[in-house]
């Protein structure tokens, strides 16, 4: 096949040669009633874990419709171990970030509770529907885990030592985000933004003094919580993530 199909989708299923998906009823109504897709529209599906897979769009009834598999399109690849950690902020701009995280290749979202942290809820079922589909238009290859909402500091009682937790340090205490990212050793990571007014001191001096703990500043402007997260996500990408693993196939077979 020489371009990719123009319709992608998420599916949970293990995905093989002849295999047939039978979809829910939402991803049938967008591919049969959204899209206006007919029988044997082609359709990319991926699980996160098989790789992509290109399927033929078969309608069943009036409103129902399963995929057959037919060939393989992309292997499985790697990608980074980051998690983005996050104080929820209002629901536009958690969205927001959801969204471009997911487009900057995060492996977890983990929304955090700090002194600060105005919202006290959390829609993880929304957070992971938004993660899904940006998923499907960027053409990544996984959706990032959508974990529930922890304190700042039950998380932190139970860190593995060996990820480095990036803090994105509002103080001006850190170094630059470039130099920081650039000695950085290969290996997991997560970043942590704060809440809208910033992290307390005290949870700043406790952070700071976390031997796993790696602060770095992102210029002399003070940037919302969403557009912190999206500009440290942009600079690891470039320096840590995908631009430092092996480039894709350029073209399909």
């Amino acid at each position: 096949m020489d371009t990719p199909p123009k319709l992608r989708l998420f599916v949970d299923a293990a995905l093989s040669p002849g295999a047939g998906l039978a979809l829910p009823a939402d991803q049938a109504h967008y591919l049969l009633t959204v899209m206006r897709a007919g029988a044997g529209t082609p359709v990319a599906v991926f699980n996160g874990r098989d790789g992509e897979w290109l399927a033929a769009l078969e309608p069943v009834g009036r409103k129902g419709a399963c995929l057959h598999l037919r060939a393989p399109l992309r292997p499985q690849e790697a990608e980074p171990d980051l998690w983005l950690l996050f104080a929820p902020i209002k629901r536009a701009r958690i969205d927001f970030i959801a969204e471009k995280a997911t487009e900057l290749g995060v492996s977890v979202l983990q929304p955090v509770f700090t002194r600060h942290t105005v919202m006290s809820r959390v829609n993880d079922e929304r957070l992971r529907a938004i993660a899904v589909e940006a998923a499907e238009q960027c053409e990544r290859l996984s959706v990032p885990m959508v974990r529930p909402a922890q304190a700042l500091d039950t998380l932190l009682a139970a860190w593995p030592n060996e990820r480095r937790l990036i803090l994105l340090d509002e103080g001006g205490g850190g170094r630059p985000v470039a130099e920081a990212l650039t000695a950085l050793p290969p290996g997991p990571a997560a970043l942590l933004v704060g809440p809208e007014g910033g992290f307390a001191p005290s949870e700043q001096t406790a952070l700071r003094a976390l031997p796993f703990a790696v602060p770095v500043g992102l210029g002399p402007r003070i940037l919302r919580a969403d557009t912190a997260a999206l500009a440290a996500l942009a600079c690891y990408q470039a320096l840590c993530g995908d631009g430092a693993l092996p480039p894709r196939l350029s073209s399909l077979s």
